[in-house]
């Protein structure tokens, strides 16, 4: 006996970021991935070059571009609710999402607070994308400039680890637990999608 075959569910499609925030967190994480690489290339280029100072100059400057982008993203989050975890996520998972996102904006803010502060305590200070020079506002104090250049680089292995973890927890969400959560901030919003599997009615005659 045959019996008829059930509409297919609809999963709803979860609550999302505003336009704003998902704007900001992918030109942030992309800019962040480009200072990354950047930061490595400077690792290259022979110490005490004009090539070196340079490029130098150009990562301290836009590291405090990004790090004003971060402070607006920051505010922007603060004063915007977001939206809703799933009802479905345990509450560990609730209370590590809320650290971690913490924890990833400590270092976001950190990392390039630690790299201008350092370069303040630097004979050096700040060539504005080598148009501007930003005279230091500190002495040249060698100590100091060492504490906060390796603050900085501390920081930026911490975000390099906490980045990792948070697209590893994505992952999860999207392969494994199929909550859709990406959908929260991915820039376009796909369509529902369908639960295919079938449970036949039992027959009760």
């Amino acid at each position: 006996m045959q019996f008829p075959k059930q509409a297919p569910a609809q999963v709803p499609l979860p609550a999302r970021y505003t336009g704003t925030a998902i704007a900001l967190h992918w030109l942030i994480a992309l800019l962040l991935l480009g200072q990354f690489a950047f930061g490595l290339m400077l690792e290259d280029i022979p110490r005490g070059t004009p090539e070196r100072s340079y490029y130098v100059n150009l990562h301290k400057s836009s590291g405090i571009v990004i790090g004003l982008l971060i402070l607006l993203r920051l505010g922007w989050r603060l004063t915007h609710k977001p939206p809703p975890l799933p009802a479905s996520m345990p509450s560990w998972q609730r209370r590590a999402a809320r650290v971690s996102h913490v924890a990833l904006y400590v270092c976001m803010l950190a990392m390039p607070l630690s790299g201008y502060l350092a370069s303040n305590f630097s004979k050096h200070g700040v060539k504005f994308f080598n148009v501007v020079r930003w005279a230091p506002w500190g002495p040249d104090d060698k100590a100091l400039y060492a504490f906060f250049n390796g603050a900085h680089h501390l920081f930026a292995l911490l975000l390099a680890v906490l980045v990792a973890i948070h697209v590893l927890a994505v992952a999860k969400h999207t392969l494994v637990d199929r909550d859709r959560l990406l959908l929260r901030m991915w820039p376009w919003r796909g369509a529902p999608a369908v639960d295919t599997s079938f449970k036949p009615p039992v027959e009760t005659r």
